[in-house]
């Protein structure tokens, strides 16, 4: 009876330990504006509406949401979602001046949506404190391409995900409100 007990007791610590770290996650909602406009706070706040639509476009997939592809040609859910954590990856690398690292293909979904929101969080949280992004300019590419190359890959690739999971019949939560980044009452 007391193993009985015991295995109870570390089953649910193990359940409300997932859910306080679900409740964790960055983006859930867009954090407060900044009260002023900077290249770095501009530039935080696209990362930022990144984030909460990944949040939102990633919440409560299934496994068949994840292995859906409209075509043989096309990419699954999954792979998509890869795709934004490398991008992910890409931009922290560049932003944070730290030399990129392997990814482990092993990962869960889970895992990998908690790397990519956690990754998208510093990027924010670091930009949010520049007022000139030109120093992240270097040898090969401007900030600039940073703009119009992996974070508006990383939107348009959310909107893919939004696409398949709606296909694969699991839609978006229609409460999670892009302009207001908040969930609608």
């Amino acid at each position: 009876m007391k193993q009985l007990t015991l295995i109870f007791v570390l089953s649910l610590s193990a359940f409300a330990m997932a859910q306080s770290e679900n409740e964790k996650l960055p983006f859930y909602e867009i954090p407060t504006h900044p009260e002023r406009y900077t290249a770095g706070t501009v530039a935080a706040r696209m990362v930022d509406g990144l984030g909460f639509r990944y949040y939102w476009a990633t919440e409560g997939l299934r496994s068949e949401d994840l292995k859906y592809k409209p075509s043989e040609s096309g990419r699954t859910s999954a792979e998509t979602i890869d795709h934004i954590l490398g991008l992910s990856n890409f931009i922290l690398n560049s932003v944070s001046q730290q030399a990129s690292k392997k990814e482990d293909e092993k990962r869960s979904f889970e895992e990998k949506r908690k790397q990519t929101l956690l990754n998208l969080k510093k990027i924010s949280d670091l930009l949010r404190t520049m007022d000139d992004v030109s120093q992240f300019d270097n040898d090969k590419f401007p900030f600039w391409n940073i703009i119009n190359g992996p974070i508006a890959d990383a939107l348009w690739h959310c909107g893919q995900v939004v696409m398949l999971r709606r296909a694969s019949g699991n839609p978006f939560n229609s409460k999670a409100s892009v302009f207001t980044g908040k969930l609608r009452e």
